[in-house]
């Protein structure tokens, strides 16, 4: 099957086929390939990336810019204080200026709506890097990160322990369920998976002959796992919740004790950083001989490049 991805905006990998992820993953290990034996391409050379960012970052600012700068393109850091987003002028309007100046947009903020509105108008490619609902270049980072560790995708059980409902939680498990894997969403009942998308994940899952599930005891969700996976317990814009957060999240913690839960000596750690070390994980398990939280670090560059070159050249 030919894969066409040119022009198309990463909003969800909701949208995207197994085939096409599957095709992203293939040009990351070439372009990171490429980066380890220093091959210039310069493929983005005369183009421009505007990226707007609501919401601080490090890795998906740095992977975008330097994604983008090495193969010879501009990037063009814009923060709320650079540009009018929704203020004295409509989202809409902004979009179609950025459509006429540039060749793709990467948004970092809150609203989802925020980040199809500019997919919608502006007519280029627009790349989610981050809003409350879905984190999709992390997910791909986190693909490429496991299947360099284990070979393949196929079947590997993955369990995210901790606030399942968060937007890394949610593109992980579509993720896992487009590919074939097994999904574990483990916290408490309060911060349970979005039902819709839950279901949605469950369906596809079946289809592959594989499994998405929400189970809130970690003995049981850990079982067999072969990569368990954390984030914050308290993510941007929810710190007024943080100290119901720390009560209910605690019996989450991902610690030696969880890691031998799994009964598998080749289970890896995994998390999308940053962390807060002592809270959702221990000092010792991340930075143990089990975590490969430095590989995804890096794997968010190659990721982001493979995804710029499907959807622009």
């Amino acid at each position: 099957m030919s894969v066409n991805l040119k022009g198309k905006s990463l909003l969800t990998l909701l949208d995207f086929t197994p085939e096409e992820i599957r095709y992203l993953l293939d040009v990351a290990k070439q372009v990171k390939m490429e980066s380890r034996s220093r091959l210039k391409q310069e493929r983005f050379k005369g183009m421009t990336l505007a990226m707007i960012f609501e919401k601080r970052s490090t890795r998906t600012r740095l992977a975008f810019e330097t994604a983008f700068a090495e193969e010879g393109g501009h990037p063009i850091f814009l923060s709320l204080n650079d540009i009018h987003l929704g203020v004295k002028e409509s989202l809409e309007d902004t979009a179609r200026v950025l459509g006429r100046m540039v060749n793709a947009i990467m948004f970092r903020g809150y609203k989802q709506e925020t980040v199809e509105t500019l997919a919608r108008y502006s007519g280029v490619p627009v790349y989610n890097g981050l809003t409350d609902d879905f984190h999709p270049t992390q997910a791909l980072a986190d693909l490429m990160t496991i299947e360099e560790n284990f070979g393949s995708l196929k079947r590997i059980k993955v369990v995210f322990m901790g606030d399942t409902r968060n937007n890394v939680a949610t593109s992980l498990m579509i993720a896992c369920a487009k590919m074939g894997m097994n999904f574990v969403a483990c916290g408490p009942e309060e911060l349970k998976p979005n039902p819709e998308i839950l279901k949605k994940c469950e369906e596809i899952a079946k289809e592959n002959n594989t499994s998405v599930e929400f189970i809130p005891d970690p003995k049981l969700a850990l079982k067999n796992a072969d990569v368990v996976y954390t984030d914050v317990w308290v993510s941007m814009g929810e710190e007024k919740e943080a100290k119901e957060r720390m009560s209910i999240l605690k019996p989450y913690q991902v610690n030696d004790e969880k890691m031998d839960m799994t009964g598998n000596p080749d289970t890896i750690f995994m998390h999308c950083l940053p962390a807060v070390k002592g809270q959702e994980v221990t000092y010792e398990v991340i930075e143990g001989k089990q975590s490969r939280v430095w590989d995804q670090a890096e794997n968010r560059k190659h990721t982001i490049k493979a995804v710029m070159i499907a959807t622009l050249l």
